[in-house]
């Protein structure tokens, strides 16, 4: 048995408040939400910074994909776009000297870097797919790696440090 809490109530059309937010509003909203994010990207660790890329480059990628599947091709065009740029700092913050599997890293880079260019200029969704399937496991790598490491420690706050949150 179900019970409504409140009972449905409707107003007559012509008093409906409007749905839509102005553009005032819209852009209040924007500009918060980049606020956030740099603020995101400002404070996170190196990890977190990797695992973030990754996860906007997997997001590209299947947005570039759908918009070539719908034959959206500037939608996909930016995005594929938006995707070599996160494989170019991927790539040049890549030091190869660190560890053994950098050299096989580097060459996974490059081939997408260049599948990416590809799918651009031929408007080729295999080669979008190709990415997809080349880079998802290493995102889900990276997050495992991450989320294997300590959690960083910070000084507590005043508040905190007297047990006062």
């Amino acid at each position: 048995m179900t019970t409504t809490l409140f009972p449905s109530y409707q107003l007559p059309a012509q008093q409906m408040p409007a749905a839509q937010p102005s553009a005032s509003q819209l852009a209040g909203a924007q500009a918060k939400r980049a606020q956030l994010n740099r603020e995101a990207v400002l404070s996170a660790t190196p990890v977190r910074l990797l695992t973030m890329l990754y996860d906007r480059l997997m997001l590209d990628l299947t947005r570039a994909e759908d918009a070539q599947v719908g034959e959206n091709w500037p939608v996909a065009s930016e995005n594929l776009l938006h995707a070599q740029a996160i494989v170019d700092e991927l790539t040049t913050s890549l030091n190869v000297t660190a560890w053994d599997g950098a050299d096989g890293l580097l060459a996974i880079y490059t081939y997408v870097s260049n599948a990416l260019i590809g799918a651009n200029i031929h408007r080729d969704v295999a080669r979008t797919r190709e990415s997809i399937v080349l880079l998802e496991p290493l995102r889900q790598a990276w997050h495992e790696a991450a989320g294997a490491l300590p959690a960083p420690q910070t000084a507590p706050s005043a508040e905190g440090y007297r047990g006062v949150a």
